[in-house]
């Protein structure tokens, strides 16, 4: 990549590296989100790990029956056996990827447009409070932005620099950003778009065939799951794009009124601190300065056009979408508007000369005040892992050595969470979540996360809860703040 020289510019970058790792590592274990698929994670890399397990499938989407493919899973693999099989480990797997992400944002930055400005890129994305949750939980879509950046960063180096050996990076960094999150498909058109005058060349063929074959060896174990459940993945695809009951928006009135809705959420939640007004101000400068450029016909810079031609084919994708827009939607997004700001930050300093460097200056200021106020660690840690945890020790300790069934009733939790720390004790509820006599044993641990009176027990309607059968609370805790039940049948 080149030599950094040992100077002012690299004290400031490991200023801003310490600082981007200070706030993704402070008390991770404290900070981080450990609900129930965190913990359904955990449970089927530790399988991996204890019994040899092999791994086929990754999580399951939120639409249709569609499933990631199980490279995350082998990624958090070593960092969780390194943890003693604590679920810290790939937490802080992630948040030293966070860290690396922050260093490649500057690289790139440094490359694309000056030292300067690839520091403000990295400044502003290692304090930026949606990177930083995104940077400290175990979570497949929080290997999104590095993947994604390389992806790109691979096809410059491809196409503008002619190392043609970096498709064998572009094929491994685009499996991962698939296997995070399927909206990684947007950065296809990207890609392709830049790639496809390279093809012809003679000495892209055999560096082509290597990123080609590493990229489908990532993916096979996804087709071979397929091929084993009889193609369940393609056809629940097939059945979601022919039938998307409602996911997408035809309307084009929407769909131009999410263009601009997009924009400013993007820019809001990443470069101002999820501060409205800032973010406001700061999307209509943004498509002000961009429209002045193209008039001026200034935006013939390639690494212009493949910053606006991500940014744009991402916007575009999401605008269709007709749901809400989740802030790790944004994940293959999450680098751009960081070096965008840092590529105007320079075009404003070259146009406006000394009055340019102080509008900068305080602008970015600013930004960095605005993302400090809403900073996560201003905020008490969720302790959810410790909860987990002590609940778990709790229910072994009730259920003195006998089977039993665990049910949580919860808005936005479910049992996972709990039962990896009861499985690595030793102890694997049973689980009713259908009817089968087999898994109903003699006691019924119920974990309700609700407020004291909305927890029923006896009579919620919950899968694991109804199977059981008739029952009557034996005992009740409150334990790390919420409430546990142990229940058992009516004679």
């Amino acid at each position: 990549m080149g030599k950094i020289k040992v100077n002012k510019e690299l004290a400031i970058l490991v200023l801003i590296l310490l600082l981007g790792a200070f706030f993704r590592l402070y008390h991770i274990g404290e900070y981080m989100t450990f609900l129930g698929d965190e913990g359904r994670d955990v449970l089927i890399v530790r399988r991996l790990l204890v019994d040899g397990n092999l791994i086929l499938i990754g999580p399951g989407t939120s639409i249709g029956n569609m499933y990631l493919g199980p490279l995350y899973y082998y990624m958090m693999a070593p960092a969780l056996l390194l943890a003693g099989f604590s679920p810290v480990g790939p937490a802080v797997m992630i948040a030293l990827l966070g860290v690396a992400t922050i260093f490649l944002i500057y690289w790139v930055g440094r490359q694309w447009f000056t030292p300067r400005a690839g520091l403000i890129a990295a400044l502003l994305y290692g304090l930026s409070p949606t990177v930083i949750v995104h940077s400290r939980s175990s979570w497949n879509p929080n290997i999104m932005p590095f993947f994604a950046l390389l992806t790109i960063y691979s096809v410059w180096q491809i196409t503008q620099e002619k190392k043609y050996n970096w498709l064998i990076v572009l094929g491994l960094a685009y499996a991962f950003v698939l296997q995070s999150h399927y909206l990684g498909l947007l950065l296809l058109p990207t890609a392709l778009l830049f790639l496809f005058p390279v093809f012809s060349q003679p000495k892209v063929r055999r560096p082509l065939f290597l990123g080609i074959f590493i990229f489908l060896l990532l993916m096979s174990p996804l087709l071979f799951f397929d091929l084993r459940h009889n193609f369940m993945n393609f056809k629940a695809l097939r059945a979601f794009i022919s039938h998307p009951q409602g996911s997408f928006s035809w309307s084009l009135t929407g769909f131009l009124m999410n263009l601009w809705l997009n924009f400013r959420l993007v820019i809001t939640r990443l470069l101002t601190g999820r501060n409205e007004l800032a973010g406001g101000v700061l999307a209509v400068f943004f498509v002000g300065v961009l429209i002045y450029r193209f008039l001026e016909k200034s935006l013939s810079h390639k690494h212009c056009q493949f910053l606006l031609t991500w940014l744009g084919f991402g916007i575009l994708g999401l605008s269709f979408l007709n749901r809400e827009i989740y802030d790790h939607y944004f994940g293959f997004l999450f680098p751009v508007p960081f070096l965008c700001l840092a590529g105007l930050s320079e075009y404003l300093r070259e146009k406006l000369g000394k009055f340019g460097s102080i509008f900068v200056s305080l602008g970015i200021i600013v930004l960095v005040a605005v993302n400090l106020l809403n900073n996560p660690l201003r905020h008490h840690p969720n302790r959810q892992l410790q909860r987990s945890k002590v609940v778990a020790e709790k229910i072994l300790t009730e259920a003195k050595g006998e089977g039993f069934n665990l049910a949580v009733l919860a808005q936005r939790n479910y049992e996972d969470g709990y039962a990896y720390f009861l499985e690595k004790a030793g102890a694997r509820p049973l689980h009713a979540d259908r009817w089968d006599e087999s898994t109903i044993s003699d006691q019924l641990f119920v974990v309700c996360e609700r407020v004291h009176e909305e927890c029923k027990p006896t009579t919620d309607s919950k899968a694991e809860v109804v199977n059981f059968g008739m029952t009557k609370i034996e005992i009740e805790w409150e334990v790390g703040g919420i409430f546990l039940y142990k229940l058992i049948h009516k004679p």
